[in-house]
Formats: structure tokens, C-alpha cells, sequence
């Protein structure tokens, strides 16, 4: 049994194969939920984002989609040991799903390797990690789908895939609107960004200061530690 935020979420997640990383808490942090609205996450493996967005935003309710069975089901049960009801979990296709309802934010950190590089050898590490051509496109438009007009879609993904990533929020009509970069250290090339766009709502596109992940030492930051252990949000 693991934790999230600093001991505020409890976590279960597989011993082996694919295990979270900061990303889905980097990702929560940048919802802009509020109190008794709609999430969908694509591809959310134990439940990390969510669990995390339920702890920050009180009676939240939240859809998670994966393709893992045995993910959706740890998930649910983390929900569950966490007391929040109004997180509920699907073992399907993101792409194929049936979803009602509409959200009010959806959100994901997609599959980002190249198909054609090496496959890890661990099923779940490869569904998690390995995505192919057109896939993001495809992502964001099951995602912008049911989203409510002026509902955000947010993905964290590496920077090399933003020029993609913008054209696939465009296409899904959640014009790309604001870019926020993740510096692994100081005076460093950011190698995973934040990406937000708003549904049927066109914004100048904005760049913004960033958060910087690591000390030249090692440690995080204290930035990142308000927000990956305190809880605090990425403001948009």
C-alpha cells in the first residue's frame, strides 16, 4: 500500500510492469476542477490523476478509461479505500468507448513511445507507454468529445509531440490555448510539457514561466514539492 500527496491519497499500484511516475499527480495539479464538476481521464491506469484531482476538489466526480482490466478494477478499489464514490472506472478502448454524460474537464497522459522502437517486454509497461500514428489525434477528439462547451482538455506529453499534440487539439475543436513547459532542472530543455486548449472557445496562445522539477542537486524543488506532495495546483 502506497501513498499520493504526501500521505493524503492512499495508492495501490502493480509490484511489476507499469508503475506511475510524477506525471498523472503533474497532471491533476493542472485541472482547473471545481467543486462538484465532471472529470474524464483517458488511459488511467491505478487511478493516480483522479485520486489525486478528488483530494484537491471536494465531491468531484470522475470517469477513468483504460484498457487494463486488472488496472481498472486497482483503480476502483483505490477509490473505494479512499472513500470517494464519485470516481468510477471502464475497462475499454478510449478510442471505441461509449461515454454519456458530459464532463466539464478531460485529461490524459497518453501513450507517447514510437510503435516502431523497441517494445518493452512487459504487456503493461507497452499498452502504457507505446502509442501509434494518429493516436493522439485520436485521444483528443474521444476526449473532446463529451466535453461541455468551453470545457478544458489537458494532456501531459513530451515536448517533442506539441507541434502533433496542438494540431490534434484543433482538430477536436479544443483549440490549443495555453503551454505550460516542465524543466527537469534548471537552465535545462524541457522535455515534458503541459498542454491545455478549451472546447468551442478561442484564446491567444500563451507560454508560460514553467516549474522547474529538480535541483541541480538532485531533490526537487520546493514548486515542485508544493504540488507533487502539498497538493497545490498548475495554474493555467
Amino acid at each position: 500500500q502506497g501513498h499520493l500527496l504526501g500521505g493524503k491519497v492512499r495508492y495501490a499500484q502493480p509490484r511489476h510492469g507499469f508503475r506511475s511516475g510524477i506525471e498523472p499527480v503533474l497532471l491533476a495539479a493542472s485541472v482547473p476542477a471545481q467543486p462538484g464538476e465532471q472529470v474524464l481521464e483517458g488511459g488511467s491506469g491505478a487511478g493516480a490523476a483522479l485520486l489525486c484531482l478528488a483530494a484537491r476538489v471536494p465531491r468531484l466526480s470522475g470517469l477513468g478509461i483504460d484498457r487494463d482490466p486488472e488496472l481498472v478494477e486497482l483503480a476502483q478499489n483505490n477509490a473505494a479505500a479512499n472513500g470517494w464514490p464519485g470516481l468510477r472506472y471502464l475497462a475499454a478502448d478510449l478510442t471505441t468507448a461509449s461515454v454519456s454524460g458530459a464532463f466539464d474537464h478531460a485529461c490524459a497522459n497518453p501513450p507517447y513511445h514510437d510503435e516502431a522502437g523497441t517494445a518493452s517486454p512487459d504487456p503493461s509497461r507497452r499498452t502504457a507507454k507505446q502509442g501509434n500514428a494518429g493516436m493522439l489525434a485520436a485521444w483528443a477528439s474521444a476526449l473532446g468529445r463529451p466535453l461541455r462547451p468551453r470545457g478544458t482538455l489537458t494532456f501531459v506529453i513530451p515536448a517533442a509531440l506539441l507541434p502533433e499534440a496542438i494540431a490534434a487539439f484543433g482538430a477536436a475543436g479544443c483549440v490549443a490555448s495555453a503551454l505550460l513547459p516542465l524543466w527537469p532542472k534548471p537552465n535545462s530543455q524541457a522535455k515534458l510539457v503541459l498542454l491545455q486548449g478549451t472546447k468551442d472557445r478561442r484564446k491567444p496562445f500563451r507560454v508560460l514561466p514553467g516549474l522547474v522539477l529538480h535541483e541541480p542537486s538532485g531533490g526537487f524543488t520546493a514548486e515542485a514539492e508544493a504540488v507533487l506532495r502539498g497538493g497545490n495546483t498548475i495554474a493555467f
